[in-house]
């Protein structure tokens, strides 16, 4: 995968959990998650790239937060456009 992206999950209308896609080799699978915030779990394949971030609470996500975590994980910051349906619900 060449671009990060977010995949929105919806129950009833309201945003339930989403997940942030970052870039990485289409062919790695997940091999552990880490706990980086509340509400934020980062899944990780065998050989240490960051997959993805597991949106658990997205009510509690700000573009500052986010970009933290990205950074941490050594993954290029998201914009105000890239997490907008998070902060918009």
């Amino acid at each position: 995968m060449k671009a990060a992206y977010l995949e929105v999950t919806y129950r009833h209308g309201k945003i339930l959990a989403a997940y942030y896609h970052v870039p990485h080799e289409p062919a790695l699978k997940s091999a552990r998650t880490e706990r980086i915030e509340p509400g934020l779990i980062v899944d990780i394949a065998a050989n240490g790239d960051p997959l993805g971030i597991e949106i658990t609470a997205p009510s509690l996500l700000t573009l500052s937060l986010m970009n933290r975590v990205l950074e941490s994980i050594g993954c290029a910051p998201a914009s105000p456009a890239d997490i907008e349906p998070l902060v918009a619900a």
